[in-house]
């Protein structure tokens, strides 16, 4: 072997081994992780993040920094993660609206599969389908044979088209196969304020907002979303043992990277904020506000975007909503 061939095969393997250096990125993290939240201060994604991001601080050695990207229903904040450097230091606190928002716009300016590693599924909270005690109905079996027999007479609230709870109505609105004309709010609170003035006969409330209303006997309440019972509120059956088998609807929060993450940070995040998520007083934290931790595996949380997507798109076809 002449002296110029050995002279490449060093170059190549020097080469080589300085990729796989910069991949394997020893000593991650070196710097502080930005965290982007895609909505405003205060909001429930902000909440969940600034619950984990200083434990995960500890975790990791480095401070996670919080930045808030709201705007154009959670896409703005969603798109700049999309687009940032897959090197480990930027991460997106997601949320269903990251599903969703594909149901909804023909121009979403990210792919939620293609353009984002998902981390895991932090948090799930579900909402409670409640109605103003006006309306003659005291099961969820009563509601549907009661809007059954009155098509396209009841009206529900949300907090504006495209919203978690929208959607949460609008899947339950399919499967029970209901008519009720929809009225969109800008947010939860100027609907709850007509919900409970009686405006509006029924609205999916999150745990949160609702069960102070339900406590004082302003809401009455007919079902939870999700397929077990809250711990909050153990009395309150689930809708599909109330009269809905197969009934789901959750808001869910995530931990997701950009693209091409190297798949070892993917995991070391994944180990930390698994490890937040399991401490008595961070589940504890999040179950007085009426969520539960999840802590899911990269896979996982994988697979249950994919089920997001198939199950948001068909409920926006059921419902007619065209895609804008």
């Amino acid at each position: 072997m002449n002296p110029a061939t050995v002279a490449c095969i060093a170059c190549a393997a020097l080469a080589a081994a300085a990729a796989g250096a910069a991949f394997a990125q020893p000593g991650y993290p070196s710097k502080p992780v930005r965290m982007i939240v895609p909505s405003s201060a205060g909001g429930g994604t902000d909440i969940v993040a600034r619950i984990i991001a200083p434990e995960l601080s500890k975790r990791l050695g480095q401070q996670v920094v919080i930045d808030n990207r709201p705007g154009a229903g959670t896409m703005i904040g969603i798109e700049v993660a999309a687009k940032s450097p897959a090197d480990g230091y930027t991460v997106l606190m997601g949320l269903s609206t990251l599903a969703i928002n594909s149901a909804l716009y023909k121009k979403v300016p990210y792919d939620p599969q293609r353009d984002f590693a998902p981390i895991t599924q932090a948090v799930s909270s579900a909402s409670i389908i409640v109605v103003h005690p006006s309306v003659p109905v005291k099961t969820l079996k009563e509601l549907i044979a009661f809007a059954r027999a009155r098509p396209g007479q009841l009206n529900y609230a949300s907090a504006g088209t495209g919203t978690y709870p929208h959607m949460t109505m609008e899947l339950f609105l399919s499967m029970a196969q209901l008519k009720m004309v929809h009225i969109p709010y800008k947010g939860t609170a100027p609907a709850m304020i007509d919900m409970l003035a009686g405006q509006v006969a029924t609205m999916a409330a999150t745990v949160l907002t609702g069960m102070p209303h339900i406590r004082s006997g302003r809401l009455r309440p007919l079902g939870i979303t999700s397929t077990a019972r809250a711990s909050v509120a153990p009395e309150i059956p689930t809708v599909a043992e109330a009269g809905l088998p197969g009934y789901e609807s959750v808001q869910w929060y995530g931990m997701l990277a950009p693209a091409k993450t190297p798949r070892e940070i993917v995991n070391r995040l994944y180990t930390e904020v698994s490890g937040v998520l399991r401490q008595p007083e961070i589940k504890t934290r999040f179950a007085n506000d009426g969520a539960d931790t999840v802590g899911s595996s990269p896979d996982e949380f994988t697979r249950y975007i994919q089920s997001e997507l198939v199950k948001w798109a068909k409920v926006a076809r059921d419902a007619g909503i065209q895609a804008e």
